[in-house]
C-alpha cells in the first residue's frame, strides 16, 4: 500500500512538471528570462553558436548609450558620412539612406540603427566613435565581456555576414538586459514603429520599425530582429506586463511568421504559466532582531536588493519566508552588519538565503546597565 501511495505521487508530481515544461518552440536555439528576478524559465540549446545577424546593433547602441552616459560624446554630435558607410545605403542592405559627406547628429544615427536597422548608420557612428569599424569592434567585444558574454565576438558594427561575428541566445539575452537596465530613457526608442530622417538634399524617409511584435497589442516594446542566409531569422524580444517584463532571444526561425509566431509562444508561455512575487525591497524594513547589552531592545534589518522570485502559477502558497539569526544579537551592532540570514523556501526547497543587514547602529550600555542586566537575567532570566 505504502509503495503504491509513493508511486501515485511520484506520477503527479511528474505529471504537473509536464504541464508547465511541455512547450516545443521551432526554432535551433532559444532562451527565456523573467526579467527582475533574473531566472530563466525556458531554454533550448542557449548556447549553441549562432550569428546575431542585426541582433549585433543592440551593441553598437549600447557602447554609444554607455558613452553619452559618460559625457563623451552626445546626441546632438554630428559625424561625416564616409564611402564606406554610404555604400551601404546603396547596395540592397537595410539603410538609413544616407549621403557620402553628410553629417548627421548622432541621434539621427542612432534611430536609425535602432528603427529603421540601417547598416550604413551603424558604419557612419562606429566611424565617427572610433574612427573606423574595427576599432569600434575591438570596444564591442571587450564591452560583451565586461558583461559576461562569454561566447560572443564582434567583427562588425551591423550583423552583415561575417564568420568571425558571433554570439549565443543567452549572450544576446545578457545584452539586452544590459540595455534595459542600464539605458531605460534610450530603450523606448526600441519601441518607435517609424522613424523619419529627414535627409539632406531630398525628402524626409519614414521606415517602419521591423520588430513584428510592436504592431500586435500585447506590450512588446522591444528589441531587434535579425536575418542572415545562413542562420535563418532571429530575434531578440521583449513584453512589459504590469510590473513583470519577460525578455526571449530566438534564432534559426524558418521564416518570418515563424519568428513572430514562437516567439510570441514564448513569451506568453512566460506570462501564464509563472507569477512573480516580490519577496523584498532594496533598503527596506523587513523585521526586527532582538539586542542584547544594547542601548536599544531591537534593530530593524534590511536588505541591499530588491528581491524576487518566479514561482509556478497560483502557487504562492509553497513559499515561505523567514529570518534565520543566533540571538539575541550582542551589542554594539555597527549600521549594515549582516546579523543574519532571509530565507526563502518553495515547496520545502531553499531557493534563496540573503544576508539581514542592520538599519542602524546600536550601541552597548555602559558597564553598570551591563552589569544590572546580566544580574537579572542570572536571577530572573530573560527579561
Amino acid at each position: 500500500m505504502f509503495k503504491k501511495i509513493i508511486f501515485v505521487l511520484l506520477i503527479k508530481l511528474f505529471l504537473s512538471t509536464l504541464a508547465i515544461a511541455n512547450i516545443d518552440i521551432k526554432a535551433r536555439t532559444a532562451i527565456l528570462q523573467d526579467f527582475l528576478s533574473g531566472e530563466i524559465l525556458y531554454e533550448k540549446e542557449p548556447d549553441r553558436s549562432i550569428y546575431p545577424a542585426s541582433m549585433t546593433k543592440i551593441m553598437t547602441s549600447i557602447i554609444a548609450f554607455d558613452l553619452i552616459k559618460s559625457g563623451e560624446i552626445s546626441l546632438d554630435d554630428k559625424f561625416i558620412i564616409s564611402e564606406k558607410a554610404w555604400r551601404l545605403s546603396t547596395a540592397g542592405y537595410s539603410s538609413m539612406f544616407i549621403m557620402v559627406g553628410d553629417e548627421v547628429s548622432v541621434e539621427d544615427l542612432l534611430r536609425g540603427i535602432i528603427v529603421a536597422s540601417g547598416n550604413d548608420a551603424c558604419i557612419a557612428l562606429a566611424e565617427g566613435i572610433a574612427g573606423t569599424e574595427e576599432e569600434f569592434s575591438i570596444l564591442m567585444t571587450s564591452k560583451a565581456q565586461e558583461i559576461g558574454m562569454t561566447n560572443t565576438n564582434f567583427a562588425n558594427s551591423s550583423g552583415i555576414n561575417d564568420p568571425d561575428n558571433y554570439s549565443t541566445v543567452r549572450d544576446i539575452l545578457i545584452m539586452s538586459n544590459y540595455l534595459i537596465k542600464n539605458h531605460p530613457e534610450y530603450y523606448e526608442w526600441f519601441s518607435e514603429k517609424e522613424f523619419t530622417w529627414n535627409r539632406t538634399g531630398g525628402d524626409p524617409i519614414t521606415q517602419g520599425n521591423r520588430n513584428p511584435l510592436l504592431y500586435k497589442n500585447l506590450g512588446a516594446d522591444g528589441i531587434k530582429t535579425g536575418y542572415l542566409a545562413v542562420e535563418k531569422y532571429s530575434l531578440a524580444s521583449s513584453i512589459k506586463r504590469k510590473n513583470r517584463r519577460l525578455i526571449a532571444v530566438g534564432s534559426g526561425f524558418e521564416t518570418k511568421s515563424s519568428r513572430s509566431r514562437e516567439s510570441l509562444k514564448l513569451l506568453t508561455y512566460g506570462l501564464t504559466n509563472f507569477d512573480l512575487v516580490q519577496i523584498a525591497k532594496s533598503n527596506e524594513k523587513i523585521g526586527k532582531v532582538e539586542v542584547w547589552l544594547g542601548k536599544q531592545n531591537f534593530v530593524d534589518v534590511h536588505v541591499d536588493k530588491d528581491i524576487y522570485k518566479v514561482i509556478k502559477k497560483a502557487q504562492k502558497k509553497r513559499l515561505k519566508i523567514s529570518m534565520k539569526y543566533d540571538g539575541p544579537i550582542e551589542a554594539p551592532i555597527k549600521k549594515k552588519q549582516s546579523i543574519g540570514k532571509l530565507r526563502v523556501v518553495y515547496d520545502e526547497d531553499l531557493i534563496g538565503e540573503y544576508d539581514l543587514l542592520a538599519s542602524n547602529d546600536i550601541k552597548k550600555v555602559n558597564i553598570f546597565t551591563k552589569l544590572i542586566r546580566s544580574l537579572n537575567y542570572l536571577i530572573w532570566g530573560d527579561v
